[in-house]
């Protein structure tokens, strides 16, 4: 069982304990943007007990290595295979979801608009994140994911620093696209349906959060632990 320490940072726990993000999502501590903190970091940030975390934190591995559930460890894992995973699953997924997300906000702003004032701003903060994950998205694709694989293949100090040039940038937009969905979490008070709710405000609330758990998972895995283990490469090897 994985014996958690204060000491650790947020995003490494996750890694070698996927199941952990539950917690971390229960207590509403950042293990995407903020998995480069030490744990009693945020512990103390957020007043939270911290025999009470760390004892949910421990729970959970525990609980995941009585299920024998096999997870792949991606700080060990070929980066080319993490980079395969990570378009198949994550950006799969927003190529799905981005456009019908899309057409559901617009649709109960429409409908609703005009009794909840707030779908005016979810619209809006929806629409620019759309905007922001679609071109970081073709960011990575295009850029850094090759860019990546030609090192992997003949690994040069110029190819490495411009890799890491890349995900200080890509960094700094994972930041933006996190704050956007605190603001999205805040204006609806976390997702909350009010009781005059139709299926269609149902569903894109549920889906608005079924994003942003994915999206928690997308930004953990690259922002603790495929740049992490970038920028730690020796440079020519």
């Amino acid at each position: 069982m994985l014996k958690i320490q204060l000491t650790d940072k947020i995003g490494d726990i996750v890694a070698a304990c996927p199941t952990t993000a539950e917690v971390f999502k229960k207590y509403n501590i950042d293990f995407c943007c903020g998995g480069d903190r030490p744990l009693v970091s945020a512990l103390r940030e957020q007043h939270l007990d911290q025999e009470e975390v760390v004892s949910a934190l421990e729970a959970a591995c525990a609980a995941a290595a009585r299920s024998r559930e096999k997870y792949v460890d991606w700080r060990q894992a070929p980066l080319n295979d993490l980079i395969d995973h990570i378009v198949a699953t994550h950006h799969g997924y927003l190529r799905r979801v981005l456009p019908e997300l899309s057409v559901l906000t617009t649709r109960i702003l429409q409908v609703h608009g005009d009794g909840h004032e707030e779908l005016f701003t979810v619209h809006r903060l929806f629409h620019t994140l759309k905007t922001e994950l679609e071109q970081h998205r073709t960011k990575e694709e295009l850029r850094l994911f090759p860019l990546i694989e030609e090192y992997e293949k003949d690994p040069t100090p110029e190819k490495l620093a411009k890799i890491r040039e890349l995900i200080a940038e890509l960094e700094a937009e994972h930041d933006a696209a996190g704050g956007l969905l605190k603001e999205l979490r805040a204006v609806t008070d976390d997702y909350a349906v009010p009781a005059d709710a139709c299926l269609s405000y149902r569903l894109t609330y549920e889906k608005l959060q079924e994003l942003e758990s994915d999206l928690f998972q997308h930004i953990h895995l690259e922002n603790n632990v495929l740049h992490p283990r970038l920028r730690e490469a020796a440079v020519g090897n």
